[in-house]
């Protein structure tokens, strides 16, 4: 099948959209624009990281590529068919195709259903197996897909480490089969030294099934080991994407640039270039008229604050939406450069 296997095209997302007379007297004073005219492509067996502080919009982005809630304009496609003109029959079939792997563990699992329950719904939900045996069968080899020993199945969810939980909620996204694992901050509430264990898993699923990852994240030492592109949002808009080897050796965006300069650097000695951003992050419901970080920016000119620059080409798929993103981002040599603080695969 050609094309991208998921696309999204103008996707906006307003939260406290009223109509009519309360509407009329309350202006836009109570909406929040968390999600603001984003596009992107996911190629098949590709990852694309979206990453950015908290508040950016980034879960909101997962959900509306799920179609877990409705965009305020938009739309989502995937496999060529737009998300909005399926009926709650033919959405129901889609998502078999379309999963997620939530960021939080302990609450993400049910805790009065056996781990066979959890793993084996989807199975019995889309009809994939004929009958509990063949059920608990598929559930023993989804459990060791994820390294977890069958003979664990019935047990409950809190009779399991927080990392052993993920591998379970790995496992439950995989059940089905699909082309599309939405990952949201998969690893964000892990210990460090198990994180590098759920990362080199995904890693592994990918390679051996073909999925597409859009990997949720902050933490860009994960992001530069498991991502093919990489999407930096701001307050509800993106302001840089491009192939990973672009984007952490020429960060055109100053905001990407101050993202960069934050990674640890596990040698104290070692030369970098460390940008500190003033101020604080400005409220989701009173965004600056122009550049969103125009407030924080350290490069900010009058035009800036007046008119919002467009994402525009500053290299070979990469673009930035900086009205002076081209000319002289930091050297490779001199944005930190860390090693991530786990051990992963050479």
């Amino acid at each position: 099948m050609s094309g991208p296997l998921l696309r999204a095209e103008g996707l906006t997302k307003i939260f406290g959209e009223e109509t009519g007379w309360m509407a009329r007297a309350r202006g836009n004073a109570r909406q929040v624009r968390a999600v603001d005219d984003v596009g992107f492509e996911l190629g098949r067996g590709e990852t694309l990281a979206v990453v950015g502080e908290s508040g950016c919009g980034k879960s909101t982005l997962a959900r509306l590529a799920l179609r877990l809630i409705t965009p305020s304009s938009g739309r989502v496609l995937f496999e060529g068919v737009d998300l909005a003109s399926l009926s709650a029959s033919d959405m129901r079939r889609m998502r078999r195709r379309m999963q997620i792997v939530f960021q939080d563990p302990f609450g993400s699992l049910s805790p009065r259903r056996s781990v066979f329950q959890i793993v084996g719904e989807p199975l019995e939900v889309f009809g994939l197996a004929r009958n509990t045996r063949e059920r608990r069968d598929q559930v023993a080899a989804l459990l060791a897909a994820v390294g977890l020993s069958p003979t664990l199945m019935d047990r409950l969810p809190r009779q399991f480490s927080g990392g052993q939980r993920q591998r379970i909620g790995i496992a439950r996204a995989i059940a089905a089969g699909p082309s599309l694992i939405v990952a949201d901050e998969p690893v964000s509430a892990l210990d460090v030294s198990v994180q590098a264990q759920i990362v080199n898993l995904l890693q592994d699923l990918q390679e051996r099934n073909g999925f597409s990852y859009l990997f949720i994240a902050h933490d860009l030492a994960v992001v530069r080991h498991i991502a093919d592109r990489v999407m930096v949002m701001y307050l509800g808009r993106v302001v840089e994407t491009g192939p990973k080897e672009r984007v952490y050796a020429a960060p055109h965006h100053p905001y990407t640039q101050a993202l960069l300069s934050a990674v640890p650097e596990p040698d104290p000695d070692a030369p970098r270039r460390r940008i500190v951003l003033s101020g604080d992050v400005p409220s989701p419901m009173a965004v600056p008229p122009g550049c969103a970080f125009s407030s924080r920016c350290p490069i900010a000119q009058e035009i800036c604050r007046r008119s919002r620059p467009p994402l525009a080409p500053v290299g070979t798929r990469h673009a930035a939406a900086c009205h002076f993103a081209a000319p002289n981002p930091i050297p490779l040599s001199d944005v930190a450069q860390a090693a991530p603080p786990f051990s992963t695969r050479n």
